[in-house]
């Protein structure tokens, strides 16, 4: 049987080794850590009795078909709540809710936009001519990763509070990048796929407890052919003679007939630096998480965008029948932050939440704790998008996945399983045995 090597135990691998596997391929899964699941992972909350709690608040939309592919093979996707209301919430605590109604894509959204409150009428035909000219250009023009999306939308005309309002709190937390720094390329793609192209894509689905709970020991079970070996470091890749024979960790040696490279971009050079890959020019992007426990109920809503201040997202985690409320609020593209004190990250977040909920001004801060993920995803630049390496690389049994390589998705979980996917396509090719693992994109 056919053996296949995978190093890397977050969403790439998982799904480029629950994929081989099904295949009738024998996979060695080798994770560094003691759970699984990358940056989308759960851990005990330090100093807790066993409270878990995500590294941060991590959300998929309809439009994930590959990542909704990878949770039916772990049969795991009955873990998700969907919800097809967007709420907004402006400082005072005014709501508007964005949502699909009887018109047909791409005019679904026309009922619930017209009716938001947070936007002028003035903003509301910015906005509305700018998705026209989005739906318009996109297989159209050919500069979009050589632009920024701020550079697009100031030719399009939009108005200040449109980009900051309506663009702008869409598309950093989806690419985790600010507009002026976003390739235009991917914010096209977020608006065309996530919301434009089909009426379900912009679905929300959450995980309805931690995420480790997705690749839990039941799950993993379900990974046919696939053997996991967790706190198993992988410090090199062994070549010789033009191949990839064996990859050292943890004092063992692992050999495979073929091998996949499922890891951070910056861990590559130290790992197989007879790669060669040119790494120059890539940056990092932060993600910064704040979990706060409160006294008591301080909102109903199951998430919001809020709009006009740092917070950028807030997540309800309560759990049914235990006192008190959980809320993780989350920063995308959160430079400012890195080094910001935890204390006076945490001040920021309590005062910023009471502008948005009255309740929560009134409730007391029981515990909190801040996660700053500084490598969250790579920048997504212009001209980043040719410079991301494909699957396959010089030496024809090794291949890279991770939702840094070319997997026509931005650093997403859906461009991460995407990755795994086309990684194990180029596998199951070379071993002369060709399948088809990637889902097509809606639209």
């Amino acid at each position: 049987m056919t053996r296949v090597v995978v190093v890397g135990g977050g969403l790439a691998g998982l799904a480029a080794s629950a994929s081989l596997g099904e295949a009738g391929f024998r996979v060695e899964l080798l994770e560094a850590r003691g759970f699984l699941g990358g940056r989308a992972a759960s851990y005990p909350l330090p100093g807790s009795t066993g409270e878990i709690i995500d590294n941060c608040q991590h959300v998929l939309l309809g439009s994930c078909v590959n990542l909704l592919d990878l949770y039916r093979r772990l049969e795991v996707l009955g873990r998700i709540r969907f919800h097809d209301e967007i709420p907004f919430l402006e400082p005072g605590g005014r709501l508007s809710i964005l949502k699909p109604g009887r018109l047909p894509p791409p005019l679904h959204f026309s009922g619930s936009f017209a009716g938001l409150r947070f936007l002028s009428a003035a903003d509301k035909l910015s906005v509305s001519r700018g998705l026209a000219a989005l739906w318009f250009e996109r297989r159209r023009r050919g500069d979009l990763d050589r632009i920024t999306m701020l550079d697009w939308l100031r030719q399009k005309g939009q108005t200040p509070r449109a980009i900051e309002r309506f663009w702008r709190q869409v598309l950093v937390s989806a690419v985790n990048e600010e507009l002026d720094r976003m390739a235009a390329a991917h914010g096209f793609q977020v608006f065309w796929l996530g919301f434009l192209a089909r009426r379900d894509a912009a679905r929300i689905g959450l995980p309805a407890g931690p995420l480790g709970e997705l690749y839990d020991s039941d799950a993993l079970r379900r990974l046919a052919r696939v053997e996991i070996r967790m706190r198993a470091a992988v410090e090199r890749l062994l070549v010789a003679d033009g191949v990839v024979r064996g990859a050292a960790a943890a004092g063992e040696r692992f050999e495979g007939d073929y091998y996949i490279c499922a890891v951070p971009f910056e861990r590559l050079p130290a790992m197989i630096p007879e790669l060669g890959l040119d790494l120059s020019g890539w940056e990092h992007s932060p993600i910064i998480g704040i979990h706060l426990w409160f006294d008591r109920p301080v909102t109903a809503l199951p998430f919001a965008a809020l709009l006009d201040r740092t917070m950028q997202w807030l997540f309800n985690k309560r759990i049914a029948g235990q006192p008190g409320q959980y809320i993780q609020l989350v920063v995308s593209a959160s430079r400012g932050l890195v080094e910001t004190p935890r204390a006076e990250v945490i001040d920021l977040a309590v005062r910023e939440l009471a502008e948005f909920l009255p309740a929560a001004r009134h409730a007391r801060l029981e515990k909190a704790h801040v996660v700053k993920e500084v490598r969250a995803t790579f920048s997504a630049r212009p001209g980043m998008e040719a410079r991301r390496p494909p699957a396959r690389t010089r030496f024809p049994n090794l291949f890279l996945a991770g939702d840094w390589t070319r997997s026509g998705w931005p650093a997403t979980m859906e461009g991460a399983v995407r990755s795994g996917y086309l990684a194990a396509e180029a596998v199951a090719a070379a071993a002369g045995r060709p399948q088809r693992f990637l889902q097509p994109d809606i639209a």
